[in-house]
């Protein structure tokens, strides 16, 4: 195995820097409206070295997209892993985590409205499968193993998760109440969850 440089502790300090001061610039404003300048000097280093570490901005906004992903995935896994009477509870408090999430601005801007423009359709579905999918499947597998719910194929029920949880995001991020838009929605989700059980 290669052995880290000081000069590879440097990289990554600064890619990381990159990251996160474009993502504070992102969800205040949005993609379109922060430039690179912008962006190099809030961090402190030079264009040369965002070109050396992204090979655009769309490169840059995809790994803010890729942080905010893995931040909020790390969430909903420590929410999935609280102990619950009941299985199906566990999958409803991950879910309301997620929506909770992204009722923030910042991250409603960055993941929902300006990741599909930016990253195109594919690429953001692919981000979307990646972080989310295996995720509520590993939940949804568990709920069939256990018996909770009736024997079945957990891929396409996972997916169709997935989908009614980006739909339940949209919404709550686009209501004027997003905690009463939260409960609402993961009231709806659990009633969808207790057809389900054997």
């Amino acid at each position: 195995m290669k052995r880290e440089t000081k000069h590879d502790q440097r990289s990554a300090a600064t890619r990381e820097r990159l990251i996160a001061v474009a993502r504070a610039l992102f969800e205040q404003r949005g993609y379109a409206a922060v430039g690179t300048e912008e962006i190099v000097h809030a961090a402190g280093v030079t264009r040369g070295a965002l070109y050396h570490q992204f090979r655009d901005k769309a490169a840059l906004f995809g790994a803010v997209v890729e942080a905010v992903e893995t931040e909020i995935v790390a969430q909903v896994t420590a929410a999935l892993a609280e102990p619950a009477a009941d299985p199906v509870a566990g999958l409803l408090r991950g879910a309301r985590v997620f929506l909770t999430a992204c009722a923030d601005p910042g991250i409603d801007r960055v993941l929902l409205r300006d990741a599909p423009a930016v990253l195109g359709a594919a690429r953001w579905q692919e981000l979307n499968e990646r972080y989310g999918l295996g995720l509520i499947e590993t939940a949804v597998r568990h709920l069939i193993d256990s018996g909770t719910f009736a024997p079945q194929p957990a891929p396409p029920l996972a997916r169709l998760l997935l989908g009614a949880l980006n739909e339940a995001a949209r919404h709550v991020a686009a209501s004027g109440d997003p905690g009463i838009a939260t409960d609402e929605c993961v009231q709806a989700l659990g009633r969808m969850l207790d057809g389900l059980r054997v």
